[in-house]
């Protein structure tokens, strides 16, 4: 069976965010100018779709031939649509198809940390028919990255559990091979969560999924913040506040005249593999990606793009 990752759309309704990254060959798999005003695609009014750009590597559309969405009225190609496997869907305006409006009205303000758990929903990993979820394949692809960074080439001490099963395997694959001359020690922090012991030289915190602000894990006296590894907040909130159901088996029995039968937890019939287009992507637009040891990994990805390393 083919499996294609059809990923939700990456901002939520009725926000928007600026592009001010460089687009295009090698860095970006589409066209358009710094500074596009990226939307969901369902927030997007009065667009047609260009016959003659609808290009895409799988099941939809990438952008990779030019803007591919146009204006109704007068046939103007202003937009870029993205939605092929394994790409967040996004409408993106090319900055002079857009024009600054005032809005009258209170400003709508974003959900407040404390209440992240109960503005937003976590995302179940595995998905009901046994697949890993696409969406924490893409999230753990971009947190790779950042990870890959802050380690500065150090091994990545994790915490057991899901964040292993997740994690462990890439940065087995990514990290310079031979004897490690530091290992970091990595662990969930954010809103909500206590470390009563020393704090983790790394901190895996969610991104705002309003704002892409990212969460500051707090200093201590005397002892420096762990350097923050930012993760989508639906996948932050289940690794957070979730419950992995036990793989042992429980001893004693139900009490008498108790009947159950509760579904196993699914558990994928593979290993879980980051989204690779998501990782790479994220990757080479890091500033701080620029490291000697971060150079030569991205050589040989350029290299060998089809022999991907995890």
């Amino acid at each position: 069976m083919c499996q294609h990752d059809f990923l939700a759309p990456l901002l939520e309704a009725g926000t928007y965010a600026v592009d001010e990254q460089p687009s295009g060959p090698p860095r970006r798999p589409s066209f358009g100018e710094p500074g596009a005003v990226v939307l969901a695609p369902g927030d997007a009014r009065g667009l047609v779709l260009i016959p003659d750009r609808l290009d895409g590597y799988c099941l939809g559309l990438t952008g990779c031939g030019g803007p591919n969405l146009a204006c109704a009225g007068c046939g103007q190609p202003v937009a870029i649509r993205v939605d092929d496997c394994s790409y967040w869907q996004t409408t993106s305006l090319l900055p002079s198809a857009v024009h600054r409006m005032p809005v009258p009205g209170p400003v709508r303000a974003p959900v407040p940390w404390e209440v992240l758990g109960d503005a937003y929903e976590a995302w179940p990993p595995v998905e009901p028919i046994g697949w890993w979820d696409a969406r924490w394949r893409a999230a753990i692809g971009a947190a790779l990255a950042h990870l890959l960074v802050a380690s500065e080439g150090a091994a990545v001490a994790l915490p057991p559990g899901l964040l292993t099963t997740v994690l462990g395997p890439a940065l087995a694959g990514l990290l310079p091979p031979g004897p490690p001359t530091k290992t970091l020690t990595l662990s969930l922090a954010g809103p909500g969560l206590s470390s009563p012991g020393r704090a983790p030289d790394l901190a895996l915190v969610p991104r705002h999924p309003q704002t892409g602000e990212v969460w500051a894990p707090p200093s201590r006296p005397g002892e420096p913040a762990g350097t923050p590894v930012p993760l989508a907040a639906e996948v932050w909130l289940h690794l957070a506040c979730g419950r992995d159901p036990s793989r042992l088996p429980v001893t004693g029995g139900l009490p008498p005249g108790v009947e159950r039968d509760d579904p196993l937890p699914r558990h994928p019939a593979w290993v879980f593999h980051p989204d690779w287009t998501v990782f790479h992507h994220t990757l080479t637009r890091l500033p701080k990606a620029r490291t000697p040891w971060l150079l030569a990994l991205a050589e040989r990805m350029a290299e060998r793009p089809f022999l991907r390393p995890f």
